[in-house]
């Protein structure tokens, strides 16, 4: 599911994941009890930055929780690691 950028404010936010998808491609989710949803800028579409200050700076004005920062390498899955979480 999606959220608003402008809608967090109102939400119980337990934490918010900053995804490095590509070497400098972040997206966000925020967790919201026990459910996982990405975040979108006001048009509705996938809040996408290229720079994890910048994006850490949208998001700390929306919401005042915990960080953290995912990242996942394809490298594992090309040599037939099972993907840890």
């Amino acid at each position: 599911m999606k959220l608003a950028i402008n809608k967090l404010a109102s939400l119980d936010i337990s934490s918010v994941v900053i995804e490095s998808v590509d070497l400098s491609l972040y997206i966000a989710h925020v967790r919201v009890g026990d459910n996982e949803h990405v975040i979108t800028d006001r048009q509705g579409k996938v809040l996408k930055t290229r720079n994890l200050l910048e994006m850490q700076r949208l998001l700390r004005k929306a919401v005042s929780c915990e960080f953290f920062l995912r990242q996942r390498s394809a490298y594992d899955e090309m040599v037939g690691h099972a993907h840890r979480a």
